[in-house]
């Protein structure tokens, strides 16, 4: 009798510290597995040939534009857009790589190395250079957030998007007719407190590198005001803000901001999340600026392109993103028309890039 008794007291024992060391697991771990039943409807490749214009490609070499071409060609991607160009040499590299091997897939931009800037004749120098890297090929500029974020001119002092100094950059790509794509300061929640009101707390507690502040180098709402400052000086030049200028999850301000500034345009890559967690309003949204939105994705990873092509194409609901701590929520499918989505995925894009190949779009 004492036998059964200490078996019983022992398997008791375990199954309280079992549900015990379940309870105490971390947020971070934390991933049920949902069981709602609702009709799915992945969608592994578009429905339209697409044009990614927010890439980032430091290699294009034969062997990795002939990987790139076969995951390109899995998803129907018609163009790809590598921002991380460079300039001079490295630019030159690129784009005799892709001129041998594959023509008319990818389109390069040029890069500036702001570091200098208030040296003698800076301003002048960068804009020929710029203007020599687009005769050589590059098809726009790309502005990565260390403008406004990192950069400092010679004196040390923060080297704000709206410098006077920086105007020629602007300047020469409205005279060579070529986009500006740029990427100004993060989401506005890295600046609020790390709290439990912050949406992006898991993603700054695993990337507290992230985490910003007023003074850090400057607030959000100053760096972001830079940025308009420079697309309303310089009307005859397009710009592609990326990531929808962090303003996503706040689609009336976006339209406000759009009516305000016609050379503007903007990108969706990394913020399908915000946009896959409001369908009826993001879905309004697209059919009100429809001229105005461009397909992008940032990061490359084929694997995770399924998910916007189905938030973008289906009316599907509830099914999950990829990065918990990008959105702990579901996402749902905005159902775009057809004409909606053949702009956002190629015809917006060959308005605004020149010379890229209208053939592979054809219909």
């Amino acid at each position: 009798m004492r036998k059964q008794c200490f078996y019983i007291f022992m398997a008791l024992t375990f199954t309280s510290f079992h549900i015990l060391f379940a309870q105490e697991m971390q947020f971070e771990e934390y991933n049920p597995k949902s069981t709602l039943v609702v009709p799915k409807h992945e969608v592994k490749k578009a429905k339209f040939p697409f044009i990614d214009v927010h890439s980032h490609q430091r290699d294009m070499s034969k062997e990795a534009l002939q990987s790139l071409v076969k995951d390109m060609d899995a998803m129907n991607e018609g163009v790809m857009v590598n921002l991380s160009g460079g300039s001079g040499e490295r630019l030159m590299g690129m784009l005799q790589s892709i001129k041998t091997n594959y023509p008319n897939r990818f389109a390069v931009f040029a890069n500036v190395d702001f570091s200098g800037v208030g040296s003698e004749n800076w301003s002048e120098k960068a804009a020929k250079q710029l203007e020599t890297d687009i005769k050589n090929g590059a098809k726009g500029l790309k502005i990565f957030k260390s403008l406004g974020l990192r950069y400092n001119d010679i004196n040390g002092k923060r080297l704000a998007i709206d410098d006077p100094r920086l105007d020629p950059i602007w300047a020469k790509c409205a005279e060579m007719g070529v986009p500006v794509l740029i990427h100004a300061a993060d989401p506005k929640s890295f600046w609020d407190p790390m709290d439990a009101d912050n949406e992006r707390w898991l993603e700054l507690k695993t990337h507290p590198r992230r985490k910003r502040s007023n003074t850090d180098p400057a607030p959000w709402e100053q760096i972001i005001k830079e940025q308009h400052n420079v697309f309303k000086k310089h009307p005859n030049t397009n710009f592609i803000n990326a990531h929808m200028g962090w303003h996503a999850n706040d689609l009336t301000t976006l339209a406000k901001l759009l009516d305000a500034m016609p050379n503007m345009y903007v990108g969706i890559s990394a913020v399908i999340a915000e946009l896959g967690r409001q369908p009826q309003n993001a879905h309004a949204f697209f059919l009100a600026y429809q001229d105005r939105i461009l397909f992008g994705k940032d990061s490359w990873k084929p694997e995770e392109f399924p998910t916007y092509f189905r938030v973008l194409e289906t009316n599907d609901e509830y099914f999950p993103y990829y990065k918990k701590y990008h959105a702990f929520w579901a996402m749902y499918g905005l159902n775009l028309p057809d004409e909606v989505l053949k702009k956002l995925y190629y015809k917006n894009a060959l308005k605004l890039i020149p010379g890229l190949d209208t053939e592979l779009f054809m219909e």
